[in-house]
């Protein structure tokens, strides 16, 4: 199929109401790569470029308080389009408490953080915080959602989310009272930790997910397939963080047979190896959107394929085969994450507000 003919056939964006009168397409742009850890980043270009994706129909883009530069990046782009009368970006920041603050974290503290990301978003209201937090032993995070849900109420925040908390963590906080509406956690063909709980207790309390990790920082891509395991150190971040997961999957041959079926299966629809990647997490029960990182705008016509792919019973089964004896990582989502003292805990950074 040609490029042409494949745009031809790609359908509109497909949309959902993450919350009442508030729709997100379902492939949200992420924003990490614009932090600088990926790379030194174009500024003048990646702002540029955001008008690509508003006028594809991908207009909602993930950020955070902790993303380097993203925010005011953000709200430069926005103040641009004001000034022609233009659709905005719709904006989903965080709220991600430093590790050495959590003991301390008060209402002042959650104020101040909001007002520093309205004041680099340059808004009266932000659309989504995500609420993260890093540690379950400092019993605070009740009472940080509250004063969260208090600023909700004050009118400067619409919609209020978590970020990779476990279930009975993201009960406890729907019990207290926070009307959470979305949940972002890692979920991939990888690492499938969210379906066991988390997405059955969403879809029984209305909440959905918002997916990061869908395409393992570019491990579930064609460049991939049929490549040694690394011996030398991974580029970025991601990719460690990443190998880590393909590890716990089943090891380079597992993760090398996986990328194997979703090319044949790509090769039948027409379509790239991540586009099966990425409808695959779509399709799971009670997911919102899937998040996918991109520093420009030149990889658009690849994602936008994922809205005219879908995965019919032979599909399914030929992938069934392989994850039914590579469970992935075990437990609750983030719990491996949450051991600092463990391989996955030791690669994150836990305090990038003071910096």
């Amino acid at each position: 199929m040609t490029p042409s003919a494949k745009a031809m056939t790609i359908p509109p964006v497909e949309t959902l109401a993450l919350a009442p009168g508030y729709r997100i397409p379902r492939i949200v742009r992420g924003g990490w790569q614009l932090a600088g850890d990926h790379g030194e980043v174009d500024r003048e270009r990646a702002l540029t470029d955001m008008a690509a994706f508003v006028d594809a129909g991908l207009n909602t883009v993930d950020g955070a308080d902790i993303y380097t530069g993203v925010e005011a990046m953000y709200g430069e782009f926005n103040a641009r389009r004001a000034a022609l009368g233009l659709p905005r970006l719709q904006v989903h920041t965080k709220f991600v408490p430093d590790y050495g603050d959590l003991a301390s974290v008060d209402a002042a503290y959650v104020r101040r953080i909001v007002e520093r990301s309205l004041q680099r978003l340059r808004v009266e209201r932000l659309d989504l915080v995500q609420f993260h937090w890093w540690d379950y032993n400092v019993p605070r995070h009740v009472e940080a959602a509250q004063a969260l849900a208090a600023l909700q109420q004050e009118g400067l925040i619409a919609q209020l989310g978590g970020t990779n908390f476990d279930t009975p963590h993201t009960e406890a906080l729907l019990d207290a009272g926070v009307p959470l509406v979305s949940m972002q956690v890692q979920y991939s063909l990888l690492d499938r930790r969210p379906a066991a709980l988390l997405a059955p207790m969403c879809a029984r309390r209305g909440m959905q997910l918002l997916c990061y990790g869908t395409l393992a920082g570019g491990f579930l891509t064609e460049r991939w397939l049929g490549q040694p395991e690394p011996a030398e150190a991974l580029s970025n971040r991601s990719l460690v963080k990443y190998k880590l997961i393909i590890d716990e999957f089943g090891g380079w041959a597992a993760f090398q047979g996986l990328l194997a079926a979703l090319k044949a299966i790509a090769e039948r629809h027409g379509v790239q190896l991540s586009t099966v990647a990425m409808r695959w997490v779509l399709d799971q029960p009670a997911v919102a959107a899937a998040i996918v990182g991109a520093r420009y705008g030149n990889r658009i016509g690849d994602t936008l394929e994922v809205f005219r792919l879908r995965l019919d019973a032979a599909d399914h089964a030929k992938i069934d085969a392989i994850l039914a004896v590579c469970p992935g990582p075990a437990g609750d989502t983030y719990s491996l994450e949450r051991d600092k003292t463990g391989p996955h805990g030791r690669i994150m950074k836990y305090d990038l507000n003071k910096t």
